[in-house]
């Protein structure tokens, strides 16, 4: 079992301790606020849940039907999160406008408040922990996965402050604002998670930060041979693999051996810089040269 794989089974794990957690503040309270934390502590769940599928259908490798491989499989599973969370936040602010119509004072509100931000700081600890290792492994599931658990964290912070000054005040109707305020800041996560994750299903291409990276590895790797310049360069990222693919231009004097070999040059070049990389090389003549393109220095 691979590392993302093992952290994605921990974030089912934990989204079920704090979802009980959650659970348990709201049970002795009643509060409309805690009650929107914990649902959202289940679309966590659902959502880890979702993450585990996807990952183990993105791990298979490459078949006749699917020759670029599985990697996409995550992205679907963000979007999926992302379509629960809005959900979720729908329900919540049904809930909170019947409790704004008729505020309540919730019971035993302190020990509610203290299990809450006892899971809060779980949550926190862990979504530092995905956050950190999507972006050392390219999983976008896991980093979807840890921001939208910061969000929850926020929610909590929000919730508690919330509930608490209901306590102070006795004004007890910032209990239903203060859940439909957790709700809106749960439909703008959920639509930030949707929209990074259709920009991956329609093939953006990475970042300029990345494609900068990618034409300086390609010059360098390519300089003291033959080639003269590389020219319509093409990135997308799927899940954790970045394609790239790009026309080379040499001369036509230069042998099949001799382009073969540079060729393995810029991608073993690039491949020590992007691990999960695949890169296709399309060999030209000198006369297709743009002289637009990444110049290749002799």
């Amino acid at each position: 079992m691979t590392r993302v794989m093992k952290l994605a089974f921990g974030s089912v794990i934990i989204g079920l301790l704090v979802m009980g957690l959650k659970a348990v503040a709201w049970w002795l309270t009643g509060s409309l606020a805690l009650m929107s934390d914990a649902l959202e502590s289940l679309v966590n769940v659902a959502a880890a849940l979702a993450v585990v599928i996807a990952l183990r259908v993105a791990e298979r490798p490459a078949d006749t039907n699917h020759p670029y491989g599985h990697h996409k499989a995550e992205f679907f599973s963000a979007v999926l999160e992302g379509v629960l969370i809005v959900i979720a936040a729908l329900f919540i602010l049904r809930e909170a406008y019947g409790g704004f119509l008729a505020p309540y004072a919730p019971e035993a509100p302190l020990g509610g408040m203290l299990i809450n931000a006892g899971a809060s700081l779980i949550n926190g600890a862990w979504a530092w922990v995905l956050i950190r290792a999507g972006r050392a492994h390219r999983s976008p599931a896991l980093v979807a996965d840890g921001k939208h658990l910061i969000t929850d964290v926020v929610s909590s912070v929000g919730v508690l402050i919330g509930v608490g000054l209901a306590l102070v005040t006795g004004w007890w109707v910032l209990d239903p604002i203060m859940a439909a305020l957790v709700a809106l800041n749960i439909l703008w996560s959920g639509w930030g998670v949707i929209k990074h994750s259709l920009s991956g299903l329609m093939d953006e291409a990475v970042s300029e930060e990345e494609l900068a990276q990618i034409r300086e590895i390609i010059a360098l790797a390519a300089s003291g041979g033959d080639a003269v310049e590389a020219h319509d360069l093409r990135t997308r990222h799927a899940g954790q693999v970045t394609f790239i693919d790009f026309h080379l231009v040499m001369p036509g004097t230069t042998t099949v051996d001799e382009a073969h070999m540079l060729c393995d040059r810029i991608e073993a070049a690039l491949m020590d810089a992007l691990p999960d990389a695949r890169v296709t090389i399309h060999v030209e003549p000198e006369h297709k040269a743009k002289h637009s393109g990444i110049v290749v220095l002799s």
